[in-house]
């Protein structure tokens, strides 16, 4: 199984706002942004993958590449609403989407494999809701109430605690959740 995966979003570097508009607990946006390279690497190592969901920053393109070449691990950006900077640096990433199908091998799963949605909005159904597909998202900064019924996760860092959130967290927090199929096997 891979464990070397990671999620997140949202994290809005340079963007003194945010603090306030989604109150975050800095006193700074230097503060904020120190923080969450410092929680980013305490999580992520050079070598794991992340797939970021969106909004990375909100700084100009100079800022953005040297934050970027802070940042541990391989990271694949699903486009946000706030790219701009990001979009000008794309060799920072692995690649640039707007939405992704991931499959991660998982021994545990029936098909030994889950499949993951990755967009940076949330959606009420996807390609595989009714079949246990996750829909991994962002954007929201947390507004959203959880939905126990649907596989779907807000993995943005106002979320959790100012850190990514690992393959394995994620399947904890699908543990919990309350869904069923919608539709009975048919025989």
């Amino acid at each position: 199984m891979q464990t070397n995966i990671f999620f997140t979003a949202d994290h809005h570097f340079g963007h003194a706002n945010i603090i306030k508009f989604s109150e975050r607990p800095f006193e700074s946006m230097e503060e904020m942004n120190e923080q969450l390279i410092k929680r980013w690497n305490e999580k992520i190592g050079k070598d794991d993958i992340v797939y970021h969901l969106g909004d990375v920053s909100l700084g100009k393109p100079d800022f953005t590449k040297e934050i970027l070449d802070r940042l541990n691990g391989k990271i694949h950006l699903i486009k946000g609403n706030h790219e701009y900077s990001a979009l000008r640096v794309p060799e920072r990433f692995e690649w640039i989407k707007d939405y992704h199908e991931l499959y991660v091998e998982d021994e545990s799963h029936k098909m030994g494999k889950q499949k993951i949605m990755l967009f940076h909005y949330a959606m009420r159904t996807w390609n595989g809701s009714h079949h246990g597909t996750w829909q991994l998202y962002g954007h929201s900064h947390g507004t959203l109430p959880d939905d126990e019924m649907s596989l779907s996760i807000d993995v943005g860092v106002d979320c959790h605690n100012f850190y990514p959130v690992s393959y394995e967290e994620i399947k904890e927090l699908m543990k919990k959740k309350k869904w069923t199929p919608p539709f009975a096997p048919r025989n």
